[in-house]
């Protein structure tokens, strides 16, 4: 008995793909999850989920905490406080 028949004979192609697809997305896995277990470290700086956005006290926060390093002097933190507390 033949194991060939003469048909098509792409089968090792189509595995190859196959293969191919399965270990990129096993390897696509591992890396989502790490991303996501790692807390996503690296992202790009924006309001945190669920929180209310830049605005309100978190933005005074941020204003404050900046202050308290000397990124910026009191007479820029004052201007910048009052603009964030001015009615929108």
């Amino acid at each position: 008995m033949m194991w060939y028949d003469g048909g098509w004979g792409g089968g090792w192609l189509l595995m190859a793909v196959i293969m191919v697809v399965f270990w990129s997305l096993l390897i696509a896995g591992i890396v989502a999850l790490a991303h996501y277990l790692g807390g996503g470290r690296g992202r790009r700086p924006g309001p945190p989920p669920g929180g209310a956005g830049w605005g309100g006290r978190q933005a005074e926060d941020l204003l404050a905490e900046r202050f308290a390093r000397g990124e910026i002097d009191e007479d820029e933190y004052r201007r910048r406080l009052t603009v964030l507390r001015e009615p929108r």
